[in-house]
């Protein structure tokens, strides 16, 4: 096997496990070690891989996409079947509480065209304007100091409102999801304060993420998974980041 089938091999058994050790590497293609360890420095520097001891990791990325309205076009589909899986969780005459996120917007999408009376309460503009059209859904702004990159309202007055409620369940986004550090991000630290409140004020409470962002980073960890009730994503993860979600005791709900 030539050099570059055999590091594209680790990539592949990378993506399917999460994380390769250089031993059972070795093993596997009847090479030393220490020509393991050359191919994975080799990928590393190439933005392929984390190594770490004994062996490597899948690489987190962060892509510093700020503004709302340049994800409103991406992970369409994924989003879409996310949104299908959160609706089923909302009971006849809950109180639902939408930040600001993009999934939040295609459960909002699913929630209009149904025969339903919930209460929902949300800081993102676009929700409210979806929400508007449907009067058997009472809507409820939490307002404050608007962001106009990020689509909704955030700060101390926002932040005061959020602390007086007690919705029955609330859906919340993320930049970043990493099971493995029990730790959820995004990236300002006012939309992280407001989230983490939201979780905290809700009898029930999920993370919406496509299962690409299992394996990003936003810039500020804004709560610890073991707090969430679970996270919902649009496919299976890896069995090694199920694994991890399960000894946080989070459940991963699929549509």
């Amino acid at each position: 096997m030539f050099l570059e089938e055999r590091q594209e091999c680790i990539l592949d058994m990378l993506a399917r496990d999460g994380k390769v050790r250089v031993k059972e590497l070795s093993e596997k293609f009847q090479v030393t070690e220490d020509c393991i360890r050359k191919d994975l420095g080799a990928l590393e520097k190439r933005g392929k891989l984390k190594r770490t001891y004994g062996g490597a990791v899948v690489r987190r990325e962060n892509l510093h996409i700020l503004e709302v309205s340049k994800h409103r076009d991406t992970d369409v589909e994924a989003k879409r079947r996310i949104a299908q899986a959160a609706v089923r969780l909302i009971g006849e005459h809950d109180m639902v509480f939408l930040d600001i996120s993009t999934s939040n917007l295609a459960i909002a999408e699913l929630l209009v065209k149904m025969d339903r009376e919930v209460k929902v309460v949300t800081n993102m503009i676009d929700i409210l304007v979806v929400l508007a059209h449907n009067p058997k859904i009472q809507l409820v702004f939490a307002g404050g100091k608007i962001n106009k990159s990020r689509d909704g309202f955030w700060g101390g007055m926002t932040l005061d409102f959020i602390s007086r409620l007690k919705p029955d369940i609330a859906f919340v986004g993320a930049v970043g999801v990493d099971v493995k550090e029990n730790s959820v991000s995004t990236y300002d630290i006012e939309d992280g304060i407001n989230k983490a409140a939201i979780i905290r004020v809700s009898k029930r409470a999920y993370v919406v993420a496509e299962a690409r962002k299992l394996s990003s980073d936003g810039n500020y960890n804004y709560v610890t998974l073991d707090t969430l009730s679970g996270i919902i994503t649009d496919e299976e993860p890896a069995e090694d980041i199920c694994k991890a979600a399960g000894k946080f005791g989070v459940e991963i709900l699929l549509p």
